[in-house]
């Protein structure tokens, strides 16, 4: 089979990538993110990729010249350099074991350059682009190799994240302690002061954790005031009681455990008998009323002039002088129903912003706009002003906005700048749990993300939690804060956790700090003033409707502009800009083929920005043929060739409305080559041979799953395609890339004819049954198809046949014309060309559809058997 050899002066990543390394150690990211990189996730952003999977897409794009690698180990204060990492006896040996290491890099030997995963690597001389760059995962990682870094967003958080990101190792935990504490001295006792309940185990106060709260809504029919349960339940039971349920008497609200909240249950208050799992509220948003049985839809209640009116009902409470003297678990932290005294405690921190003019210029103002996830769309389904929601304040109660509003006041008189910003994103980020958005997993007991679903999806219960913290809970301002401790110190000393023989291992802290020659640009990236060219470009491009993070992302922008508005212009409009989103969004008239097209001109400008030899390297989602086809077209169409493609199967996942992806896929391009015209047959022929030599390739070193082998199969395709973009001919006419596309994904899925492989085996010295085999493999054709066809002899000798081979034309004689395929209308031409007389041959020749693609398997099958008649058949 003919061999298409990757040229050495290609990055090592366009020759091979090290998938299975890649995908263990990306799983286990994903489970622990904030461990492995909690400077990748200093702030909430969504569709995040993993700093693991992108730090190993920098080293194979960056590392391809050997004389300007330099290795450290880390933790070695520079001492132990590249010759001591390579057992080198000096420095040019060493440099040649690099440049081994990074000249056999392949589909056979993907992992050659996986020993400087773990190693403080420099390379001298890179630039590095992130058009697209988020919360910076890219960035980040790439200014760890020394390189110089742009990007740039169109979104301001993405950018305030990310340049907080880069001033995390420039500022100190001194600097970032005395603004906490300046905080803390302020505002810590009359927040906490507003979240206390009384202890059910002594005369003294605890600690509230987690409010629980219901929304209710008058029954249409009789009156009767209805609180919107979709059931009982408040929490799973914990320690000894873990096989059971807390739920809410209906009747008394005493909240007490059972032991199957789906069976009957009696309150041991009042004995009133109910089941804990049926709650007034159906699964399709209606609710019942329990006084008169009418059933309702919500939304229709609302638009009929009521309002949610908000009940309190339940606590869970963390006793700390409890815990102090010594008491178990299930004395110092438990739940218990709310009583009079908790909601005159809510009631007055509602009174307190009532009476506040200062406080509530900290408060946004700014109306929600109507957007695809924020009304009801093909991308949402919600629609949150049907809930009678309309202003981003709405999605906070009282107590909340009292509270959060006398924080960043705090915070916003803090003198440091940088700490203060700091302060600012410890503060945001605690924002999506703080809101009446947020809800209970039960089973885990702890509140949950507003973006769980990214989406807003209005509750009919919601859980609230304490603003500033208790020595429990999730999503309090002091649990983010101590997130941002953990960034800044991770940006002094990086560390990187690796798998050696399936051992997870962690190396000592780099001796580089996270730092370096770092431009961060907001605006459009296709319009936005970028200096000079660069060696890769580095990215995770938007992907048609997946997330509307301009929409989303307002929910925290209206926040932060409180205090960023006066500083950077980017926060003076009053929402993010999501017109010039390159985004299928409905809501600004933004299909599918604006999205495609938007993406081509982001592609456009990016072949002007990367250097001759250059490397554009992104993930993106693996779906349908469309998606690729609409990428082929951008990319191709903008100067591109596709080289490699690789699965990323963990840590890519994003949810939206419910919806998970499968998984994600890295695309290695280039910039391409003069493009010739070619056949759909003789291109689908190569197509298939690289297919083969690919799964031959993965096979003998590799234990790929067959999906993600299929990954790599495609992309040797689009490879092959990429050459003959926009000139594929087929029955006459040009070939688009969705035909093309939808082909190349059935042969990578094993949707093979007969006829390819019978030319593979035909362009074959000396074919075997093995190769016969070996070609059927992962197809739907069995090596027995070919050889009923006659088309292939497995006797005492292995031969491929030709149209004179006598199994050959029985088999041809023998099959009603009609249904010839067009290697069986060949052979049978060939066959009556051979006789003495041209007149059965013409006869029959007069009635065969002489198609562009029975013309090229005429030729192909000259080019391998030199038979020059199959050209003159068709004549």
């Amino acid at each position: 089979m003919p061999e298409s050899p990757k040229d050495e002066t290609d990055p090592p990543i366009a020759r091979g990538f090290p998938v299975t390394r890649v995908n263990d150690l990306a799983e286990r990211e994903s489970r622990a993110k904030l461990y492995y990189r909690p400077l990748s996730v200093l702030h909430k952003w969504w569709a995040r990729r993993l700093g693991s999977v992108f730090r190993t897409v920098c080293l194979y794009s960056l590392a391809d010249d050997p004389e300007a690698v330099s290795v450290v180990d880390p933790g070695s204060d520079g001492a132990s350099t590249l010759a001591d990492f390579t057992d080198g006896d000096d420095t040019s040996v060493s440099s040649s074991q690099i440049a081994q290491m990074i000249e056999t890099v392949s589909l056979e030997s993907p992992d050659a350059l996986w020993e400087l995963y773990p190693q403080d690597v420099s390379i001298d001389d890179k630039r590095v682009l992130d058009p697209f760059m988020g919360a910076g995962t890219t960035l980040l990682e790439a200014v760890r190799f020394g390189a110089d870094v742009t990007g740039v967003d169109l979104n301001p958080v993405a950018w305030f994240i990310t340049k907080k990101a880069f001033e995390a190792s420039s500022v100190t935990q001194a600097e970032l302690q005395a603004a906490f504490d300046a905080v803390e001295e302020a505002v810590a006792e009359e927040l906490r002061s507003h979240y206390r309940t009384s202890c059910p185990n002594d005369n003294h106060e605890a600690d509230v954790t987690y409010g629980f709260w219901v929304r209710e809504l008058d029954c249409v029919s009789c009156g009767h005031t209805v609180p919107l349960f979709k059931d009982y339940r408040v929490a799973s039971g914990r320690y000894d009681d873990s096989d059971r349920d807390n739920v809410l008497c209906p009747d008394c609200e005493s909240v007490f455990l059972t032991s199957d909240y789906r069976e009957s249950a009696v309150c041991p208050d009042c004995s009133y008998e109910f089941t804990p799992a049926d709650g007034p509220v159906s699964r399709g948003g209606n609710y019942g009323c329990p006084e008169c049985g009418q059933k309702y839809a919500i939304i229709d209640a609302i638009a009929e002039g009521q309002s949610y009116a908000e009940r309190l009902y339940a606590l869970e409470y963390y006793c700390t002088e409890c815990d102090d003297a010594g008491h178990d678990r299930p004395t110092y932290k438990g739940y218990k129903s709310a009583t009079e005294t908790d909601r005159e405690r809510y009631d007055a921190a509602a009174r307190l912003l009532e009476e506040s003019t200062e406080l509530s210029t900290y408060i946004p103002d700014e109306a929600i706009p109507k957007g695809a996830v924020t009304q009801a769309s093909s991308i949402s389904g919600n629609d949150v002003f049907k809930h009678g929601f309309e202003a981003w304040a709405d999605m906070f109660n009282p107590r909340q906005q009292y509270c959060l509003a006398t924080l960043l006041r705090a915070i916003d008189e803090v003198n440091n700048d940088n700490a203060r910003e700091f302060l600012l994103l410890a503060f945001s980020n605690a924002l999506q749990f703080q809101n009446n958005f947020a809800r209970f997993n039960t089973s885990g007991a702890k509140v949950e993300s507003i973006f769980g679903q990214n989406s807003f999806f209005p509750p009919v219960e919601y859980v609230e939690n304490n603003p500033w913290g208790t020595r429990a809970g999730r999503g309090t301002f002091t649990n983010t804060w101590e997130h941002v401790l953990d960034a800044v110190e991770w940006a002094h000393g990086p560390v990187e956790r690796y798998l050696d023989d399936g051992e997870l291992q962690r190396t000592e802290p780099f001796d580089t700090p996270v730092e370096g020659d770092v431009t961060i640009l907001q605006g459009d990236m296709r319009e936005v003033d970028i200096d000079g060219e660069f060696d890769a470009i580095i990215t995770d491009p938007p992907f048609y409707d997946n997330v509307v993070y301009s929409e989303l992302s307002d929910f925290f922008y209206v926040w932060q502009r409180q205090l960023l508005a006066d500083e950077y212009d980017s926060f003076t409009p009053s929402r993010t800009p999501n017109q010039e989103s390159i985004v299928a969004n409905p809501a600004i008239g933004a299909d599918d083929e604006k999205f495609e097209s938007e993406l081509g001109d982001a592609f456009e400008r990016l072949a002007g920005l990367l250097t001759d030899d250059g490397t554009l390297v992104f993930t993106y989602r693996h779906e349908g043929s469309h998606s690729w086809a609409g990428l082929l077209e951008g990319l191709c169409g903008a100067g591109f060739d596709v080289t490699a493609t690789y699965p990323i199967s963990a840590g890519l996942s994003e949810f939206t409305a419910g919806e998970e992806l499968n998984f994600g896929v890295v695309v290695v391009a280039r910039p391409a080559d003069e493009r010739e015209a070619i056949s759909w047959n003789a291109l689908r022929r190569r197509l298939f041979q690289e297919t083969k030599h690919v799964q031959e390739q993965l096979e003998a070193t590799q234990t790929l799953s067959a999906g993600d082998e299929s990954v790599v199969q495609m992309g040797a395709c689009f490879e092959e395609y990429s050459k003959h973009f926009g000139q594929v001919h087929n029955r006459g006419e040009l070939m688009d890339s969705d035909a093309v596309v939808s082909e190349i994904l059935d042969l990578v899925s094993g949707a093979v004819d007969v006829r390819d492989i019978y030319l593979t085996l035909l362009s074959m010295d000396e074919p075997s049954s093995d190769d016969l085999i070996r070609l059927c493999r992962g197809t739907t054709i069995d090596p027995d198809d070919l050889k009923d066809r006659g088309l292939v002899v497995d006797g005492t000798e292995f031969n491929v046949a030709d149209w004179d081979t006598d199994v050959r034309q029985a088999y041809i004689e023998e099959l009603p014309v009609e249904v010839h395929s067009e290697l069986d209308t060949l052979h049978r031409l060939r066959a009556l060309a051979a006789e003495a007389t041209p007149v059965r041959l013409n006869d029959t020749r007069s009635s065969i559809d002489v198609t562009s693609s029975l013309l090229d398997l005429a030729d192909q099958l000259a080019t391998e058997t030199n038979d020059d008649t199959y050209r003159e058949l068709l004549n």
